[in-house]
């Protein structure tokens, strides 16, 4: 156990961190995808929605 901890801590000083810059940039695109997609979704689900209320409506 002890050399499987020892093997990690080395492997984690290897891995390239990005910069704070960086990882502020991947958070904002992460964020406005999930927004976009989310948008997308519930005008796609609103009108799912009413389409079934029309016809069940009839």
């Amino acid at each position: 156990m002890k050399n499987f901890l020892k093997n990690r801590i080395a492997e984690l000083h290897n891995v390239t961190w990005p910069t704070r810059k960086q990882a502020v940039h991947s958070m904002i695109t992460v964020l406005s995808i999930m927004l976009i997609v989310g948008v997308f979704l519930g005008v796609v689900d609103y009108f799912f929605n009413e389409g079934i209320l029309f016809f069940l409506n009839r």
